[in-house]
């Protein structure tokens, strides 16, 4: 799939997983997230206070976000992996605009956002195999 439509499929769902380093060995989040002008925005709360270090140390933090829908009887659906580089949004404006549009759903906090850029965009549709 393309880049926009692997964007696309990313919008239509609100949440995710965010993979970064951590104690130089990968880790994973699950984080909720809109698209907003080609950037993931996603909300950063306690759980995910690895990642806010991460980030706040180093303005270049490469990091993945997975977002999928796959029904897991029909074994149907698709998967956006995206690469890039996750930087604290800060300008007052935006945070507040974020606030106002994306609601922590773990344990209703949150304490921060991140935006990443999406560098590498990928996606898989998995579909039906057809007979024969």
């Amino acid at each position: 799939m393309d880049r926009d439509e692997a964007l696309r499929l990313l919008a239509s769902v609100s949440f995710g997983r965010v993979i970064f380093t951590r104690d130089a060995l990968p880790a994973v989040r699950p984080v909720n997230h809109l698209v907003d002008d080609g950037e993931i925005v996603i909300v950063r709360t306690r759980l995910t206070s690895r990642l806010t270090s991460t980030v706040r140390a180093d303005e270049n933090v490469v990091v993945a976000y997975e977002a999928d829908e796959i029904d897991p009887v029909e074994q149907l659906g698709w998967s956006v992996v995206v690469t890039g580089i996750a930087r604290p949004v800060t300008d007052p404006e935006r945070v507040a605009r974020y606030e106002a549009m994306l609601q922590p759903w773990v344990d209703g906090v949150m304490d921060s956002l991140v935006a990443i850029e999406p560098t590498l965009v990928t996606g898989v549709r998995l579909v039906v195999k057809k007979a024969g």
